[in-house]
């Protein structure tokens, strides 16, 4: 099942920058981690915000819920959450 996720982050200002720099460093590899295992399918940055929408590839909502929960920055993320399906003017067999 294809879903868009769009992520706000909101970091509060006053968080311990050290801190701040191991979470983000835990969800860069998080998420390259899910990269490669085909679950977080696409990934772009928002331009002038900390925010990116994602294309995840997961069995179930629940999986996706679950997913997203294991993230290190998700305490601070504003999510939503969009499921996919294939356009039938799509040219691309992998859209599902």
């Amino acid at each position: 099942m294809l879903f868009k996720v769009e992520m706000d982050v909101n970091i509060p200002l006053d968080y311990d920058p050290a801190r701040l720099d191991e979470l983000k460093a835990a969800e860069k590899a998080l998420s390259q981690e899910l990269q490669r295992a085909g679950k977080w399918r696409h990934i772009w940055r928002v331009a002038g915000q900390y925010a990116n929408v994602s294309i995840f590839d997961v069995e179930s909502n629940a999986e996706l819920h679950d997913l997203l929960m294991t993230l290190p920055l998700f305490p601070f993320m504003d999510i939503r959450v969009a499921p996919l399906c294939r356009h039938p003017s799509s040219i691309h067999e992998d859209d599902r």
